[in-house]
């Protein structure tokens, strides 16, 4: 038996508050996009409203970024100004925690995202995010590895410092209280 995985009516009404107080004060994020058409998408997709509610509740302020003219979706990316707070403290996926002999942290960035029904955002959906504003000045943000580095152990973040975005790698394992994940979700 599956669980559903649905806002109540009052957690919808304060989610789409919330979202379009957000929206319309960040109108440089979603030039030509009008909070109407992302209102009438919202409400006809209950599994992703869950995952955008989500997004909200561990920190993440999740804002529109973009709008796919080939699928007719929009794509919402974590807009806090850190790495949210509510998913940070984690290595990188669920090979790294099993990997960890003590002080294992609660999960991984890949792991809590799948529970959230994102995705991490990749590098150049990260340096995207960074053209719409300044983001992780004093945390940093777990991206999508490539293979070939996973394979070998590592794992890749990034973060915004000395106005400019750095691409780092760290050993998958490796989790600090500053460091997060900032996902995507298309609508």
């Amino acid at each position: 038996m599956s669980v559903i995985k649905k806002v109540t009516s009052e957690q919808q009404q304060e989610l789409f508050s919330v979202l379009k107080k957000r929206f319309e004060k960040n109108m440089n994020r979603h030039k030509h996009v009008t909070w109407t058409n992302v209102l009438a998408r919202l409400e006809n997709n209950d599994g992703k409203l869950w995952s955008l509610y989500l997004m909200e509740e561990t920190g993440g302020e999740p804002d529109v970024v973009d709008f796919d003219k080939n699928t007719g979706e929009y794509i919402f990316y974590d807009c806090s100004a850190e790495s949210p707070k509510e998913r940070r403290s984690l290595c990188y996926d669920h090979e790294a925690l099993e990997g960890r002999k003590e002080h294992k942290p609660e999960s991984s960035a890949v792991v809590m995202a799948e529970e959230l029904g994102i995705e991490l955002l990749n590098e150049e959906q990260y340096r995207y995010l960074q053209t719409l504003g300044n983001f992780d000045a004093k945390t940093s943000s777990w991206i999508v590895t490539p293979a070939a580095i996973r394979k070998l152990g590592g794992a890749v973040f990034a973060d915004y410092r000395y106005e400019t975005v750095f691409v780092y790698h760290n050993g998958a394992q490796s989790y600090y209280a500053a460091r997060g994940f900032r996902g995507m979700l298309r609508v």
